[in-house]
């Protein structure tokens, strides 16, 4: 099985660096990888600097520039419109170190035939895990990571991650060929934040079903571009609203006969989350999320930076 890795970078050339440098210890052998600059002419020609031709025993290596910053899923489209040919394509973050038999492991899942998409275990630096999977919770308008903070010693059964999920962790997840021509690209009009949750939600809704492999583990620096891990009254505007954004906008396009509930739920979430540990400017960040979610606004915000 061909896979393609799909890479989205903004002006981190070193996490991507990282990034290849575990790849090109991968024990499958079967692969290329596609890495969408979305960062600009800059930092696009920073990352051909250091960028190999080819890592491991040969596998290519090629790096897109972005039109401009397409946001995490219009950069996953680009690097998936590269490579439409493959058999499957492994979305991975760019602050991510996959073990080596991450890959071979997650194509052994996909190769049963019985799922569309397969997730792994994502754990942080200090050996906690972020998730094994993902659950939307959709009268809360709120995603869950199944197995947050546990024991990475501890295994999970896979029949009860399985059974349990209904989204994948974006910054690792391996979509088939099938998965992609049923459902299609991401909505790129998230621009960042829920845009796999949304992706998946809709692949469950048209009989996508979405594996786990078991074993298959890949390290996540998190947060390294947004700073959306920075202390709770450090963190910026841009990932909290449109984190909170987004919940609205997922809610709406999956679950919209949900929305009232959900948006008050996630009102008052937002102070629970925010409020209760005196980050006040994020609760405002939040809010304004919040309603512009309730307004149907998509896209890049206009006060975003490039």
């Amino acid at each position: 099985m061909h896979v393609t890795v799909c890479i989205v970078g903004f002006r981190n050339a070193g996490d991507i660096q990282g990034c290849l440098e575990a790849l090109a210890r991968s024990t499958h052998r079967d692969f290329d990888v596609v890495i969408c600059e979305n960062g600009g002419a800059e930092a696009f020609a920073a990352l051909q600097g250091v960028l190999p031709a080819r890592i491991g025993d040969g596998r290519p290596v090629r790096a897109v520039m972005a039109p401009g910053n397409l946001g995490y899923a219009g950069g996953v489209n680009v690097c998936i419109a590269q490579a439409p040919d493959s058999d499957a394509w492994w979305v991975l973050n760019p602050d991510t170190h996959p073990e080596p038999d991450a890959m071979a492991l997650q194509v052994a899942r996909l190769a049963v035939g019985d799922c569309e998409a397969v997730g792994s275990t994502i754990y942080l630096s200090d050996g906690r895990v972020q998730s094994h999977g993902g659950r939307w919770r959709p009268w809360l308008a709120r995603a869950e990571s199944i197995g947050h903070g546990g024991d990475l010693s501890s295994v999970p059964d896979p029949r009860d991650i399985e059974a349990s999920q209904n989204y994948l962790n974006g910054a690792s997840m391996m979509m088939g060929r099938r998965f992609l021509q049923v459902v299609g690209p991401m909505r790129e009009e998230y621009f960042l934040y829920c845009e796999e949750v949304e992706w998946c939600l809709r692949g469950g809704k048209l009989g996508m079903r979405l594996g786990y492999a078991p074993g298959a583990r890949v390290m996540h620096f998190a947060g390294t571009t947004t700073g959306s891990y920075d202390d709770m009254r450090r963190r910026p505007r841009g990932p909290i609203y449109l984190n909170e954004r987004n919940k609205m906008l997922t809610t709406r396009d999956v679950f919209p006969s949900r929305l009232p509930v959900a948006a008050l739920a996630s009102f008052a979430l937002i102070f629970l989350r925010f409020g209760r540990r005196g980050a006040w400017r994020q609760v405002g960040y939040g809010v304004g999320g919040w309603m512009a979610g309730l307004l149907n606004r998509r896209g890049v915000p206009s006060w975003f930076g490039s």
